[in-house]
């Protein structure tokens, strides 16, 4: 094995990147201005303990710690058993939410049931719906099946900086400046019901719908601060 990979599987360093990415979440969420805009249903559900799900774009996962309010309840949030995806649990874990990892191996009725196990203990559920691997906000009908099985409530969230840059990485994340910047969290529940019994195109029809939530939310964040909106890639 080489030394490279013994670093990349070995439980201490993963856990010193872990700490050192958690930093810089909290510099930047210390050095930012924000506004928090479209709270006001979800934090009242969770001061009563009602689970929900909330919806974001991978992109905007580097403020995800933040996207639900933790000292009025429990979250937890799905993940890819994979290194990278790996690496977001371990993050997300530093801020005190709970984590589930969705391998290959994992069947989805399995992930469903252990899901549908957390809203009944209510603890609300996040995912990012393009994740693990995309394509970049092309929404998975994951959301809407756990809508469904569920009955609970959808929140679309998101985040955006008035400075930061993106990544090169398939979902071009969003990397925030880590001083003097300017940020807006926003929060808006998507009102559709997904029927017991919907049919496949019905079902297509639904997650279109969320796809269209979760950009134009995204695209009144950007706006918000004076960000370009997000562009397809050509």
């Amino acid at each position: 094995m080489s030394l490279r990979k013994k670093i990349a599987d070995s439980e201490s360093a993963l856990n010193w990147a872990a700490r050192r990415i958690a930093s810089y979440i909290r510099i930047v969420h210390r050095n930012t201005t924000w506004q928090r805009i479209g709270y006001e249903e979800l934090d009242k559900l969770a001061d009563q303990g009602e689970p929900v799900i909330v919806v974001l774009w991978h992109q905007r996962l580097a403020q995800s710690p933040y996207f639900f309010p933790l000292e009025k309840g429990r979250i937890c949030s799905i993940t890819s058993a994979a290194r990278a995806g790996s690496m977001v649990g371990r993050v997300q874990q530093q801020f005190g939410m709970d984590t589930i990892a969705m391998s290959s191996h994992k069947r989805h009725v399995a992930l469903s049931r252990e899901v549908l196990g957390k809203m009944k203990q209510g603890i609300s559920i996040g995912i990012a719906a393009d994740g693990p691997r995309g394509p970049e906000r092309v929404s998975s009908t994951v959301p809407l099946i756990w809508a469904r099985s569920s009955g609970k409530r959808v929140f679309g969230i998101t985040f955006s900086t008035r400075y930061g840059r993106e990544a090169g990485t398939w979902d071009r994340l969003l990397m925030p400046r880590p001083w003097r910047n300017q940020g807006v969290f926003l929060c808006r529940e998507w009102k559709e019901t997904v029927p017991r019994k919907a049919s496949e195109d019905q079902i297509e029809e639904l997650r279109l719908d969320l796809e269209r939530h979760m950009n134009d939310i995204t695209a009144e964040a950007d706006r918000l601060v004076g960000r370009k909106p997000w562009s397809p890639k050509s």
